[in-house]
């Protein structure tokens, strides 16, 4: 995408209207999606949603993945006990997904397992199945979490928040 594409994406696109895209309802079916999937492994999972970045942001070269990489900063997703946290980040005005994983598990897991969970999800949502295609990832990546970082029944405090942050 150029940048005067990006720009008209992240100006006028109708795809980023979060309310209507992720109402509450669903927003709590994911919150407990995570909540849920969590005990299974080490992990903590977290789901940001941005409309759109603003039109200064673009223009002056910022995109989704770096984007991406602030938010889970900013989140807090780097600072987990067992270095193993995740970020489901969507920009909705670009039609993105991206997967953040903290140091410990971008060790274990390989790039192209966290890209095929972009593409079904962005499959489902182009498809305008909102629900499913945020549940599939968040059901896809504790999915990973279990199998590279189990918690073998141990219970452990829940560190980051398990309701989506919209942006």
């Amino acid at each position: 995408m150029t940048s005067i594409q990006r720009l008209l994406a992240n100006l006028c696109d109708g795809w980023f209207q979060l309310p209507r895209r992720f109402p509450p309802a669903l927003l709590d079916d994911m919150t407990a999606a995570i909540a849920d999937g969590e005990p299974t492994h080490l992990g903590e999972v977290r789901f940001a949603l941005e409309s759109r970045l603003s039109p200064l942001a673009v223009l002056a070269g910022l995109d989704a993945s770096t984007r991406a990489r602030q938010v889970f900063g900013q989140l807090g997703v780097w600072d987990t006990e067992h270095n193993c946290g995740v970020l489901i980040y969507v920009l909705m005005s670009e039609h993105h997904i991206e997967i953040v994983a903290d140091r410990g598990i971008a060790q274990r897991v390989k790039a192209e397992e966290w890209t095929a969970i972009c593409a079904a999800m962005q499959d489902n949502f182009a498809a305008g199945q909102w629900r499913a295609g945020a549940l599939h990832g968040i059901t896809q990546v504790h999915a990973l979490l279990a199998k590279h970082f189990p918690s073998h029944g141990k219970a452990r405090p829940d560190e980051l928040p398990d309701r989506p942050v919209l942006l």
